[in-house]
């Protein structure tokens, strides 16, 4: 019998049979996660193998080669994180920002402002330089900046999700290195689908992920460290404050060693492999232009039904295009009717863009002209209503 003072039995309420999961099949044509190739979906159903087993430590080799070829670098240390984009933005800091350091921030929308908070939680002194959303920043303007903060790391997002921005970066790495500060880049929206040379640009470290210009599932997050980087990582008197996103000890995993450091996402790995292999085959530089060409079919068409993009062409993402919405129309309504009547996502403005503009993705696979054909189609229709 239960007495009195003990605690009821905790009564579990649901149906007595789950159906089988069924999701729906979308056209994604927002600023990520883009749809996958179906060699990419079925690399994921094979069974997984030990995250130690022989097999699985050579195909991590085959996985960091291919990302130094789509990041054109030789940097010793270059492989997934296992986690999302944020997790590997998140790499970045954690190793080489120490209490104290200097960061400055180039904040151009909203993921320069999640570069400057991430910094501040490592205790950095962080200082902000400032453009309006859809802007970039001078090789001038980035100097008279250096030159008054004497930062210890600059960061930058090559690739502003929020805005569609690119952010050209010839000739910022040798300003670091003539104020001996470290180079971070955000690279998450133009990996494998904008032209990047890590080395020329001499870029310190940079980040991506996977669901995007490589077109797998989101979890496999590209990470590279130079050695300008690795050498303060180094020096550092005392342990990197992140555990699971230490660079010392991950490259003793991903390096000779084969130390075991923490269970790897066996499928997303063979997921990413089929990705990048894929991409390989295409060749890095078809595929820049692949994504050139189709993003320029979409802006033409954009103009044929009056409509204006954010960005000035000359700094426009071709993976990523924010188009402006017309006065009178209310956003999300029309991203609502998008998916309901013509199964299509995409994205509404984040932060300050908010309801002032739609991000339109065409990435990776998703990145083909009939897609463009498709998503003005429809979202001709319902504008019309």
């Amino acid at each position: 019998m239960t007495s009195a003072t003990s605690p009821s039995p905790l009564k579990i309420h649901h149906k007595s049979q789950l159906s089988p999961l069924d999701m729906p099949e979308r056209l994604l044509l927002g600023p990520g996660p883009s749809n996958s190739n179906p060699v990419v979906v079925a690399a994921m159903n094979r069974q997984p193998i030990g995250h130690l087993d022989p097999a699985y430590l050579a195909l991590m080799d085959e996985v960091q080669d291919l990302l130094r070829y789509v990041w054109q670098t030789s940097n010793e240390l270059t492989l997934p994180v296992s986690g999302t984009g944020s997790a590997a933005m998140e790499a970045t800091l954690a190793n080489v920002v120490e209490p104290g350091d200097r960061v400055l921030v180039g904040v151009m929308g909203y993921f320069g402002h999640r570069l400057a908070d991430m910094a501040q939680r490592y205790r950095a002194d962080v200082k902000t330089i400032q453009k309006p959303w859809g802007n970039v920043f001078s090789l001038s303007e980035l100097r008279s900046a250096v030159e008054e903060h004497r930062p210890k790391i600059l960061a930058l997002v090559h690739a502003e999700t929020s805005t569609g921005a690119c952010q050209p970066l010839d000739g910022v790495g040798e300003l670091c290195r003539e104020y001996d500060c470290l180079l971070i880049t955000d690279m998450v929206t133009s990996l494998g689908g904008v032209p990047i040379f890590l080395d020329d640009w001499k870029i310190d470290l940079a980040y991506s992920c996977s669901q995007k210009g490589l077109s797998c599932p989101p979890g496999s997050s590209p990470f590279t460290m130079g050695e300008r980087a690795m050498e303060k990582l180094v020096r550092r008197p005392e342990k990197v404050a992140n555990w699971y996103l230490d660079m010392s000890l991950l490259k003793q995993y991903w390096g000779s060693d084969r130390k075991y450091h923490h269970t790897a996402p066996i499928n997303m790995t063979y997921a990413f492999r089929e990705g990048l292999r894929m991409l390989a085959e295409e060749g890095i530089e078809q595929s820049w232009a692949r994504h050139k060409n189709t993003a320029e079919y979409l802006w033409t068409e954009l103009d044929k039904l009056g409509m204006e993009c954010h960005v000035d062409q000359e700094y426009r993402l071709a993976p990523l295009t924010t188009v402006r919405v017309p006065a009178g129309v209310e956003a999300k309504t029309v991203t609502q009717a998008m998916l309901k009547d013509h199964n299509i996502e995409i994205g509404n403005g984040l932060g300050e863009l908010a309801g002032k503009v739609w991000r339109i993705g065409l990435m990776g696979h998703n990145s083909q002209p009939e897609n463009v054909d498709h998503l003005v189609s429809a979202l001709s229709q319902v504008l019309n209503k």
